[in-house]
């Protein structure tokens, strides 16, 4: 094997296809990164045992073709420090040599005989704007568990209803939850448009699962028109792969009952899904005759982390609602350690309300919103408050695009 490359393109597939690569493992090969140079193009891949990411580049020229495995995380080094311009790469006896504008690095050659062959992309279900699935994603993700204890709430459900044209991402992790629909083009449909409702898990729910009884039980695989998915994915895995796609064009989906696939501009990366469910969120939110505020999202935002450096701990930030004066009055600490701030904001529903939510749980659900105003749709002290962008309809038919439920706390004695 021989090619040449610009250093930046060889950089960038590189970088892409080590993510996936373990930090440890007890299989050597597998952190490995497979090259594999042909008809002008550079193919990077590199599998574990849960993804996988392949990269099609460029070359200059290839010279000879062929392939070659080698240790991935010392070729990312490798490459960070390149002089710009194009590089050589050749195998050369058993060994991997890249040189460029003077400098040259030997790496040692991985048998090939030992690499799994890289996972096949499940079938196709449909497409998804790569910009709006990455921010939904990432919307979402926040809400995620972080205890690996309970797997499940680690994951984030991602629903295909070609039906309505819908893509539904859900995540909890019991003491949130947050929703968010975007519109997908089923395989072989047109394009569909509204929110559709989905179903995912419960926050201030006593258990993080539902059914186990697969990863793939909920994917049911219709034709045409009235296909519909239902799986659930590593958050962390979900998030890595939507911000790696790009922000242009549109990202292939593809499921099957064990995995699922996506494919953007040369980039096709694989996960395995995660086993159980959440629970389903419909009750949950649905709120009878809530108290209704609507504040500024900025300044709201800059409040709740301005009063929140007084917290000890996870000490709640408090809200007060009056609308008397149309304003919502912020505090948090304890005795004299203590801090405030009012803001503008109006009250339907009740004259006044006071509610208290964990600082960084707040922060985090209003960093997800990109409206000028949001919505607060509250049940009182110690019950449910959803979060939505103004303008959309809290209480219709049709759900907002983006949903966040919080648990409130007692307000604490000041």
């Amino acid at each position: 094997m021989e090619f040449r490359i610009e250093r930046s393109a060889l950089a960038e597939a590189v970088a892409w296809a080590a993510r996936v690569l373990p930090v440890r493992s007890p299989v050597p090969v597998l952190g490995g990164l497979l090259l594999d140079a042909e008809g002008g193009r550079l193919r990077v891949s590199g599998l574990d045992y849960e993804a996988s990411a392949r990269i099609d580049v460029e070359a200059a020229e290839i010279l000879r073709p062929g392939k070659v495995l080698v240790m991935g995380r010392r070729l990312l080094d490798i490459c960070k420090v390149l002089p710009e311009g194009a590089v050589e790469c050749a195998v050369e006896g058993s060994r991997f040599t890249v040189s460029g504008d003077g400098a040259r690095f030997g790496l040692s050659v991985l048998p090939l005989d030992d690499y799994p062959a890289l996972p096949s992309l499940p079938r196709v279900r449909g497409a998804v704007e790569a910009a709006e699935f990455a921010a939904a994603v990432a919307d979402v993700a926040v809400a995620a568990g972080r205890d690996d204890t309970l797997p499940a709430l680690t994951g984030i459900r991602l629903g295909l209803d070609a039906g309505s044209g819908t893509m539904t991402l859900a995540a909890t992790d019991r003491y949130r939850f947050a929703v968010r629909t975007l519109p997908w083009k089923a395989a072989g449909a047109g394009a569909g448009e509204g929110a559709g409702s989905g179903s995912a898990a419960g926050a201030g729910s006593s258990s993080g699962a539902g059914s186990s009884s697969g990863a793939g039980a909920g994917s049911e695989a219709g034709a045409g028109s009235g296909e519909r998915a239902d799986v659930l994915v590593s958050a962390r895995r979900l998030t890595e792969i939507a911000r790696s796609l790009g922000r242009s064009g549109l990202v292939s989906v593809a499921l099957d009952a064990g995995s699922a696939g996506f494919e953007h501009a040369g980039m096709r990366t694989t996960v395995r899904l995660l086993d159980g469910r959440l629970p389903r969120h419909e009750k949950l939110f649905a709120m009878e005759d809530p108290a209704v505020a609507v504040v500024d999202r900025a300044r709201l935002v800059e409040a709740v982390k301005r009063v929140s450096v007084v917290a000890d701990g996870d000490g709640p930030v408090q809200l007060a609602f009056s609308a008397a004066d149309n304003s919502v009055h912020l505090q948090a600490g304890y005795e004299d350690d203590v801090a405030s701030q009012r803001l503008p904001a109006t009250l339907e529903g009740a004259r006044e309300l006071t509610v208290a939510f964990n600082p960084a749980y707040l922060a985090d659900a209003l960093a997800a919103f990109d409206e000028p105003s949001l919505r607060l749709l509250m049940m009182g002290a110690g019950q449910r408050a959803m979060i939505t962008g103004e303008g959309e309809p809290g209480r219709d038919v049709s759900p907002p695009r983006h949903r966040h439920l919080l648990m409130s706390v007692k307000p604490p004695l000041l």
